[in-house]
């Protein structure tokens, strides 16, 4: 079994794409469905990707809601907020590679959970800073509530 497999799944299925890429001529005699092959090994990596995204916008959702609604915190807003940090840092340790990608993600993602904690609360997406206000370290530390 690779290595990376058990340390990196991310880079283990960019890698294998990559190797199944370039063995294509090698693999076809044989029967293998290289196309499908390739989008199924670069689908695992994806959906990684989509969970670590989903996670993210809803940390940033709670944190913003936490934030700017003080008088309506509770044990579900902080259990969501611990648990979305748990799951991404479970992510991380299983594909550390996907630590390069957090802050692009946080800008990214920064938009969507503007736009979900408004609706949650009923409130004006003005209501919160345009751009997020917070590192990702902030962000991921569990002793940070802001």
């Amino acid at each position: 079994m690779d290595a990376q497999y058990e340390t990196d799944f991310v880079a283990w299925t960019e890698h294998q794409a990559e190797l199944l890429r370039a063995r294509r001529a090698e693999l076809e005699p044989f029967g293998l469905d290289i196309e499908n092959l390739l989008d199924e090994v670069e689908t695992l990596g994806r959906t990684v990707k989509r969970e670590l995204q989903s996670r993210l916008t809803r940390l940033l959702e709670h944190l913003l809601k936490w934030q700017y609604q003080p008088q309506r915190r509770g044990k579900s807003w902080r259990i969501t907020v611990s648990n979305q940090r748990e799951g991404i840092e479970d992510l991380l340790n299983e594909s550390p590679s996907l630590r390069h990608m957090l802050d692009a993600v946080l800008k990214d993602r920064y938009r969507l959970a503007r736009e979900r904690a408004a609706r949650a609360t009923e409130s004006n997406p003005d209501t919160y800073p345009a751009d997020c206000p917070w590192t990702v370290a902030q962000v991921l530390d569990p002793n940070f509530w802001p």
